[in-house]
């Protein structure tokens, strides 16, 4: 049995078979749901608080064009995989582009679309999380989880509301999309909702590691592994306050014990890259670490790629030499996640333009680096084929980097203004600019532009495009985006 309760303007929840209530009760609300199709033929939505399904209303209305969608691919988790390849393989040769169709959210999608069968999960900065059909946009269900914060009650930031920031993740064994939800009062809390139905059957707080709930903020993809999600955190834009990035780790199952890991810092040390954990074959997880406190020995665990076993005690790290001016200057890696590759190497790239290649199984401590090379000022989430890095850069086009023989050498460089995070799939790498709309399709061999096409919308910062099937959904700063790409 589901209640959603609601205390003090926030949902609360009834969990599945235990009856136990948190919070005081005020009013008790119902919640009616369809089974998701196993096709877009026809669709359910979810009615909340008494309200028509939002189809119903303004911003949703008839699909803009209905391409062939071609057969789904799955996109469960940020960049496709738990090691963030962002690659996939088995789609149609990509070609000229055109808009599928668009749908107006009620906030902005700062987290990559999923894609799970035949719909597409995307979460708002207004506490949503939505299902559409793959097919036309048209909404299948809506689940609204909590009450956002306005940027006039937070302590800094540049997102206004500040809802759900994280890529969600969604989990095949329990049929449950994860997503973290940032609400009134500064409390966050892991949801876990039927990719099927939209009913929420998990909620529950994620208390601070660093005691510090009002100045963290969760922006990083969310990932899954070992029956675990594990959430990470940092601070707001502005670094205000006197936070301290952490992970968390909670079941899958929203019952159990919670273990975390915080920076040995005195303050900063965010845990905030768009790409979030990434899980390696061994289930060792990697995660990039901002500028900390520490301009001076001793180090003190920030500006750094961290290691981490499932339990989250830290199996290792690498700093650059330069972790002291690094931390003074605000040029730390925590910028983008680590890119992990099939050959056992990682390449870091941070704030200050250095990429470091290093040994996944021993990351080398504190100047440990199997090599060094300038490439860019990196910020999102990179891509990986092979021995190929698709870094994200600011300032400049995205570098394609080559890691062979142990050296970085970058290949080329793609279009000046494409500083979002990219994905390869259909003989292309696609990447967004965020500042003007524009998600363009390049050559994988030489960063050529072959098309592009304006989106008719702004883009969160880092944004990056789901690909499956001749579609490419990217979230935008009033929904999601479909582009028929094939």
């Amino acid at each position: 049995m589901i209640l959603s309760l609601t205390e003090a303007g926030e949902p609360w929840l009834v969990e599945t078979g235990r009856m136990r209530i948190r919070g005081v009760v005020v009013t008790v609300l119902t919640v009616t749901a369809a089974l998701l199709p196993a096709s877009a033929g026809s669709s359910a939505a979810v009615t909340h608080q008494g309200q028509p399904p939002a189809a119903g209303r303004a911003g949703y209305g008839p699909p803009s064009g209905r391409p062939d969608a071609g057969p789904a691919t799955n996109w469960p988790t940020y960049h496709h995989d738990a090691a963030r390849t962002g690659a996939v393989g088995g789609l149609p040769a990509a070609g000229r582009l055109s808009v599928a169709w668009s749908r107006h959210l009620d906030g902005a999608v700062y987290g990559q679309p999923l894609i799970i069968g035949g719909a597409v999960i995307a979460a708002t900065e207004h506490d949503s999380v939505y299902a559409l059909a793959r097919s036309s946009g048209r909404l299948l269900w809506r689940a609204h989880v909590g009450t956002p914060v306005p940027l006039a009650s937070q302590p800094c930031g540049d997102i206004d509301p500040l809802g759900i920031t994280g890529t969600p993740v969604y989990d095949r064994a329990t049929g449950l999309v994860y997503a973290v939800t940032q609400t009134s009062r500064s409390r966050h809390f892991l949801v876990g909702i039927e990719a099927a139905t939209g009913k929420v059957r998990v909620r529950r707080i994620i208390p601070a590691p660093d005691r510090q709930r009002r100045y963290d903020q969760q922006r990083a993809a969310l990932a899954l592994a070992h029956g675990r999600v594990y959430v990470a955190f940092g601070g707001h834009f502005g670094d205000c306050g006197p936070y301290i990035g952490s992970v968390v780790a909670i079941p899958a199952s929203g019952r159990g014990k919670m273990r975390s890991y915080r920076v040995p810092t005195a303050r900063e040390a965010g845990i905030w890259a768009a790409g979030g954990p990434v899980v390696g074959p061994n289930g060792t997880l990697y995660v990039s670490v901002g500028n900390g406190a520490a301009t001076h020995s001793p180090f003190d665990g920030s500006d750094s790629v961290t290691a981490l076993f499932p339990g989250l005690h830290r199996r290792g790290l690498f700093a650059p030499n330069t972790w002291r001016s690094d931390n003074a200057n605000d040029l730390d890696l925590g910028s983008t996640s680590p890119a992990l590759l099939r050959d056992g190497k990682i390449l870091a790239v941070g704030k200050r333009g250095v990429g470091y290649l290093l040994r996944a199984a021993h990351l080398g401590g504190v100047g440990g680096q199997v090599a060094s090379g300038r490439i860019c000022h990196a910020f999102g989430g990179p891509a990986v084929a092979g021995r190929i890095v698709y870094v994200p850069c600011v300032g400049s086009g995205m570098a394609a980097v080559s890691t062979a023989r142990n050296r970085i050498r970058v290949l080329w460089r793609g279009p000046a203004g494409a500083w979002g995070s990219r994905v390869l799939g259909g003989g292309a790498v696609w990447v967004a600019d965020w500042n003007s709309g524009v998600l363009y399709e390049l050559s994988r061999a030489t960063g050529r532009v072959r098309h592009r096409i304006a989106l008719r919308s702004g883009l969160p910062h880092f944004a990056s495009p789901s690909l499956s099937g001749r579609l490419v959904i990217i979230g935008t700063n009033r929904g999601v985006v479909a582009v028929a790409g094939a």
